[in-house]
């Protein structure tokens, strides 16, 4: 999982590339409301799983039984969604290896020299578009800064599209 990561950022990275700053924010802990969401959310996850596992041997044996082809399962575990909350050994590790990713890009890739790599792991708490968002309106307020800056946003949640228009950013 870690590898399949650092091939994503390398795509990001390449369809970006980013001139003077790359801000990697990861979620870490949320308020307690969301919390409260988010722990329900991973207990119907992790139900659904079940049931699923359930449901599929329960076909296969029906299809066994009536004499029908059945495919060979499918090898190991499927990925459990839930390990990427703030503060599992997933994540601690997932830190570690941000770190080591990010020195390694600094020192042996060109693209990557002469620009400033910010971490927000997930010790740091907030969600992690709320830090980013949190750092460019830090940004306007100090002295020599660009109106005119470029800034490219990418995360998979849908509240980052008003969060970036609210930022009444021109080049966001």
């Amino acid at each position: 999982m870690y590898l399949s990561i650092f091939q994503y950022l390398e795509r990001v990275f390449a369809a970006v590339r980013p001139r003077k700053l790359l801000y990697m924010a990861v979620d870490g802990v949320a308020p307690r409301a969301k919390m409260n969401q988010q722990r329900a959310r991973r207990f119907k996850s992790a139900q659904e799983a079940q049931e699923k596992e359930e449901e599929e041997a329960r076909l296969r044996a029906e299809w066994a039984a009536d004499g029908r082809p059945v495919p060979p399962p499918k090898d190991g575990r499927p990925f459990d969604s839930n390990v990427i909350t703030p503060g599992t050994p997933f994540m601690d590790r997932l830190a570690v290896f941000l770190r080591v990713y990010i020195h390694k890009k600094m020192s042996t890739d060109p693209g990557w020299r002469g620009i400033t790599v910010i971490l927000s792991d997930g010790s740091v708490p907030g969600e992690g578009e709320h830090k980013i968002m949190e750092y460019i309106r830090r940004q306007r307020t100090e002295p020599g800064y660009d109106p005119q800056t470029s800034h490219v946003i990418h995360g998979l949640d849908a509240d980052l599209i008003m969060l970036a228009l609210a930022t009444h950013e021109p080049h966001l």
